[in-house]
């Protein structure tokens, strides 16, 4: 079975990249390790830990998201509610909240969830983020915990995956057939890619 090993990158959208790299790299002290550009156009990320990145897309005529606090249901068309980022420590949540504060940025105060407490805010763009730490002895990685009065048939199954409810591979893309084509970011380590 395939490990995964984090988010690679979490892929957003902002129409201001200088007030984005004042916030994710300056505010919040995340490395801005990969950057693309051109008229129009920039995509830049941002090392959130060894294995996790944020990149932003900068596209002219983006405004900031309308402010909907985190979790709160919506109706209609919708694919994202927010994005939380874990810290180590519960002093760094608090770092963080009294960073935010001092630049002028509202702030819940710390939430406890039973697993982990939590601080949420927006970013420049109107990103709903939170910021979390694990509770110590109630890691839901370990021992999954589910509560709902009315669990669907699925749900009952249990957290192990069930690969078996999918059709097997039947024939896998032998290593000669697996080709890795050019796209944004190659030039970064491959040279300019040629005009079309």
């Amino acid at each position: 079975m395939v490990r995964f090993n984090g988010v690679n990158h979490l892929a957003m959208v902002t129409g201001d990249m200088d007030s984005t790299i004042r916030f994710w790299r300056d505010l919040l002290g995340m490395r801005l390790v990969a950057g693309l550009g051109k008229p129009g156009y920039r995509h830049y990320f941002f090392q959130l830990s060894d294995t996790d990145l944020i990149a932003f897309f900068e596209w002219p005529d983006i405004k900031p998201a309308s402010i909907k606090d985190h979790g709160e249901p919506v109706k209609g068309s919708f694919i994202f509610d927010h994005v939380s980022f874990g810290v180590e420590t519960e002093d760094e949540l608090w770092e963080i909240k009294d960073k935010l504060e001092a630049a002028g940025y509202d702030v819940s105060e710390v939430i406890d969830h039973g697993f982990i407490h939590s601080i949420y805010a927006f970013d420049p763009n109107g990103i709903p983020i939170e910021f979390s730490v694990n509770v110590q002895g109630r890691d839901v990685r370990k021992n999954p915990i589910i509560i709902d009065t009315n669990p669907s048939d699925v749900t009952l199954e249990g957290s192990e995956p069930r690969p078996e409810k999918w059709p097997e591979v039947k024939t896998p893309t032998p290593p000669p057939l697996r080709m890795v084509y050019p796209g944004a970011g190659s030039e970064l380590f491959h040279g300019k890619k040629d005009a079309e």
